[in-house]
């Protein structure tokens, strides 16, 4: 399907049989999010939430990557530079869509095959029903880019069992299959060839009831026999200790977690590990994402996430130059300015 330019649809929606069926549809990008596309996904789910001819909907990506690899970072980068509020209003939408796909009234069913990063992780893990494959690569990396897990993302990572949430967070560690399913990220594994035939038995059986008869064990992963050093390493109260702690432990899994945790901007570590950690106070996902909503607002304003997406996406030298450069320099105020409130008339505020 053509738009008006003759440019591909980025979003398709069609219905087959009791399914209403989304489509991402931008391949060659991964499929990355933008506003339009969120708007029009949100229109979708009001649509079949009034149609009695749709019982359950389903999301997918086009393409053989993944379903999603998150938000249009290189457009938010531009917008951060140039000082405008784009980004502002585009998570305001999103984060709207991910409490809606949350409290959906009709089974929302995500097939999280391949990469699902970021704002992939919003559209599909709040979803009442996920499927995930032997290619499924599931992360929430922003600390590499000078930006906090959002999208609903620490609310997902601080209910995790034990400090896995808080593993993925920091490092932000890309897991397949048993350890999404592990992480409480999904809930049945299916194979990926699959796929074409649970969509098809989607479109005249419940989702649920259709979703089990294909479900199976997936291939072991690899955070269950890293819980011991992963809960003791990550329960210490500062970025700094972990990273100690994580040094001084035999595995080498473990080192290796320090070393990696060491790559990324300084702040954006400590303002997730308080994310994170005020998020399991938090209880509802809407009041998480309330406070994702000004943190990432901050961010926008902060020098990490202009230098960690140009590093990583624009120049693609690999060296960001953080600011402050070591965990040391980042103090507790530093922190505590990501959280401050934004002021009444720009406070994201959901039901």
């Amino acid at each position: 399907m053509k738009t008006e330019d003759g440019a591909d649809d980025p979003v398709l929606f069609s219905t087959e049989g009791h399914t209403g069926v989304i489509t991402l549809n931008r391949p060659r990008a991964l499929n990355a999010l933008t506003h339009p596309m969120v708007l029009r996904i949100a229109e979708a789910l009001t649509s079949w939430e009034q149609d009695p001819a749709v019982v359950h909907v389903l999301v997918r990506g086009a393409g053989e990557r993944g379903l999603c690899a998150g938000g249009d970072i290189r457009a938010i980068h531009d917008d951060a530079k140039a000082g405008g509020d784009a980004s502002e209003a585009f998570w305001r939408d999103e984060y709207r869509l991910n409490a809606r796909i949350a409290r959906y009234p009709k089974p929302y069913v995500a097939l999280m095959d391949g990469i699902v990063m970021g704002g992939g992780v919003g559209l599909s893990a709040h979803g009442g029903v996920r499927v995930v494959t032997e290619r499924s690569r599931v992360a929430m990396p922003e600390t590499g880019i000078g930006f906090v897990p959002d999208v609903g993302g620490t609310h997902l990572l601080a209910r995790a069992p034990g400090e896995l949430g808080t593993h993925l967070a920091l490092t932000g560690a890309a897991v397949g299959a048993a350890d999404a399913l592990l992480c409480g990220l999904a809930d049945h594994f299916v194979p990926a060839a699959r796929l074409p035939e649970l969509t098809a038995a989607l479109a005249v059986a419940p989702a649920h009831e259709v979703t089990a008869s294909f479900a199976g064990p997936p291939a072991p992963g690899e955070l269950a026999g890293r819980r011991d050093w992963i809960d003791r390493c990550y329960a210490a109260d500062t970025v700094e200790e972990i990273v100690e702690r994580l040094s001084a432990e035999g595995d080498p899994a473990a080192k290796e977690a320090a070393g990696t945790i060491l790559s990324k901007s300084p702040t954006s570590l400590k303002v997730t590990l308080a994310a994170v950690r005020r998020a399991r106070g938090l209880g509802s996902l809407e009041r998480v994402l309330e406070q994702e909503f000004r943190v990432s607002c901050h961010a926008l304003r902060a020098p990490d996430l202009v230098e960690g997406v140009r590093a990583q996406v624009v120049d693609k030298d690999r060296e960001p130059r953080w600011s402050p450069s070591a965990l040391a320099e980042v103090t507790d105020a530093d922190v505590e300015r990501f959280f401050a409130p934004l002021g009444e008339t720009r406070e994201l505020r959901l039901p």
